[in-house]
């Protein structure tokens, strides 16, 4: 497969989506929602990390969760789809990689012991925008599911953009999804974006892992814990869903620190801030769609 959007680079040609080509825009047969391609063949789970809301700490949840999986020895991969804002390179302190290929394949960049692609490794500059029409941006999604040399995978994690539009629509039409954990705020204006997430997520038939509160509280040096954002939000979604509450995480300035540094807590916080991410790889590797797929035979549908 070879598209246009995202080439391989040659002299003359800053090898970044929508550049160089043949001019030609090759046909992709693509999935639907009841019958779904399966693009994510290489790897036996795929979580999506989604939100409908942007601003809710998606992508924290996706690359801690993606790290935490590949510390209990499991073999991770991190897509990160969220092709016009995307954030899990500089959080992973790989903001300064750049896209390699092999002989005809993209080589994902690696650390932390996870496999990462991002449309930020394709960026010739750290501020050149993706000025993409929707069809350019699925057809560059496809691309880092087909033209990136994954390997074998047990878990691929997808940290989705917000919103319900088409690069969600792909994803669900072109990987069988094993789940999607939903981030939100406990703040009700946060919750009516998510809930149209879900139920985005639901009409497709898509499984639903369970909920991440996220920002729920802070603590203050004298003991006062705060709820600037209310109280409630994730609870009231797993209630209304029917699916677990997979976690609860604070404000803390570790936690924001590590993504801006690229190291991210799970590794490198606080005792605390570990065992909250933790606890969250715990939940995930405990719902039975993950262990159901886990255990199954390599290569099994």
């Amino acid at each position: 497969m070879s598209l246009i959007q995202i080439t391989k680079k040659s002299p003359g040609t800053s090898g970044t989506p929508g550049s160089g080509g043949s001019g030609e825009k090759p046909s992709l047969t693509y999935g639907t929602s009841a019958a779904p391609n399966n693009r994510a063949g290489f790897a036996r789970v795929t979580i999506g990390v989604t939100s409908g809301k942007g601003g809710v700490g998606k992508t924290t949840v996706a690359v801690n969760l993606a790290v935490g999986l590949a510390q209990r020895g499991l073999k991770v991969g991190l897509l990160d789809a969220d092709v016009y804002g995307p954030s899990v390179a500089r959080m992973l302190l790989l903001q300064d990689e750049k896209v390699r290929w092999g002989e005809d394949k993209m080589i994902p960049a690696e650390n932390f012991g996870i496999k990462i692609m991002s449309t930020a490794l394709t960026s010739p500059e750290d501020d050149t925008p993706f000025a993409w029409r929707s069809s350019v941006a699925t057809s560059a999604l496809v691309q880092l599911l087909d033209d990136v040399d994954w390997g074998e995978l047990d878990v691929l994690v997808v940290d989705m953009p917000p919103g319900t539009g088409d690069v969600q629509l792909t994803m669900v039409q072109e990987v069988r999804l094993t789940g999607a954990v939903i981030v939100t705020t406990p703040q009700l204006v946060a919750v009516d974006d998510v809930r149209r997430a879900i139920r985005m997520l639901l009409d497709v038939r898509a499984p639903l892992l369970g909920i991440v509160e996220n920002m729920s509280w802070y603590d203050t040096g004298d003991g006062v814990r705060h709820h600037p954002f209310g109280r409630g939000g994730g609870a009231l979604l797993a209630e209304r869903y029917g699916v677990p509450l997979l976690g609860q995480f604070p404000l803390t300035d570790g936690v924001r620190a590590g993504c801006d540094d690229g190291m991210p807590a799970v590794a490198a916080g606080s005792d605390d801030d570990k065992a909250r991410f933790r606890a969250l790889v715990d939940a995930v590797l405990a719902r039975p769609e993950v262990q159901a797929r886990l255990a199954a035979t390599e290569g099994a549908p």
